[in-house]
């Protein structure tokens, strides 16, 4: 009789998860055997931020304290390169992209760099002291034509290389500050509110944000688009939603919890094999081939003692393969050879 007592309290908690979690979609998850990821060491210990490609071999990569390296084998090594920034100043580089041998690279605070040459002369350009936010995207768009976005959401456009830059957003408020933010190779952006509480969306025909409704009570973590255009969301409670509707962006599907491991998801990516990665805290990287539906743990990147934190996959004309790569923190990379 003792043992049955005992064991009420344990069956209700059993009872009461169950009620709660009846309303989301729940997988469980395995280590895989095999893994398409090599995991890459620098021997510098700062975040890489970002990465892109000129051609099928040479690209660059970004990160904190003013990192800038170069590859010419499509990214199995790296060589560190250097900017004509003084000495004194310690910049946040966070993006980079190019179009052709034109690119441009942002960081924090204030800084706007711009190459015609692939990346072997960079030109730092002056934004004022009346820009709103920091640099927070950049977007080649055509010769001598780029997109800025800042951190308060306001969105510029230049057609000069940077001499003058026309504002494309009328008010900039309607994104509540940004706290993620992405952009379509149509134009089309979406965002996350600073304080993840809500999100937002901007047509490349429209020069006003319009807000929405997160999907439940748990905060926002990132946003962004599918291959399909159509949008996903990560949320606090390692929360994994999908939209199938962009006509439709307050019907989200139920969360997918594949795992709680106390950590939340950073970024997702789909891979050119249709499967769809998300990666997060304590070397947290899942996987699934089935678009969602169940899921799988990578082996090689669970044993690394970082925090994957953005997932790029490049796959373009200019590409003999695909390509694929997750920043992580302290140093950390992985490459996809999938």
């Amino acid at each position: 009789m003792k043992k049955l007592i005992t064991s009420i309290p344990n069956l209700l908690l059993a009872v009461l998860m169950c009620l709660v979690l009846s309303g989301c979609s729940t997988t469980g998850v395995q280590v895989t055997d095999e893994s398409p990821w090599q995991p890459i060491q620098f021997d510098t210990q700062v975040n890489a931020l970002d990465i892109d490609f000129i051609d099928d071999k040479k690209g660059f990569l970004v990160g904190s304290n003013r990192l800038i390296m170069e590859t010419n084998d499509g990214g199995q090594t790296w060589e560190e390169r250097s900017l004509d920034i003084s000495g004194e100043e310690n910049f946040r580089l966070l993006d980079i992209d190019f179009n052709g041998n034109e690119g441009w690279l942002i960081g924090q605070p204030s800084l706007v760099m711009h190459s015609v040459d692939a990346g072997k002369n960079w030109i730092r350009l002056s934004l004022g002291n009346k820009l709103p936010g920091q640099p927070f995207l950049i977007t080649t768009v055509d010769a001598n034509k780029a997109e800025l976005a800042t951190t308060a959401g306001a969105i510029y456009e230049t057609s000069n290389s940077g001499e003058s830059w026309e504002a494309k957003v009328v008010d900039a408020s309607g994104s509540g500050g940004v706290r993620d933010l992405r952009r379509t190779k149509e134009g089309d952006y979406v965002s996350v509110s600073s304080l993840g509480n809500f999100f937002s969306t901007l047509d490349k025909d429209s020069d006003t944000w319009v807000a929405h409704q997160r999907a439940s009570s748990k905060r926002v973590q990132s946003i962004g688009f599918n291959p399909d255009g159509n949008l996903w969301m990560l949320s606090r409670g390692a929360e994994i939603r999908f939209n199938q509707d962009n006509n439709d962006l307050e019907n989200w599907s139920k969360p997918i919890i594949p795992i709680l491991n106390g950590y939340n998801y950073l970024d997702m990516g789909w891979d050119s094999n249709d499967v769809i990665w998300a990666g997060g805290g304590n070397g947290t990287l899942i996987a699934s081939n089935d678009g969602g539906n169940s899921w799988y743990l990578d082996p090689v990147a669970s044993s690394l003692p970082t925090n994957y934190i953005k997932i790029l996959f490049f796959n373009n004309d200019l590409s003999e393969q695909p390509k694929g790569f997750i920043l992580g923190e302290r140093g950390y990379i992985l490459k996809w050879n999938g």
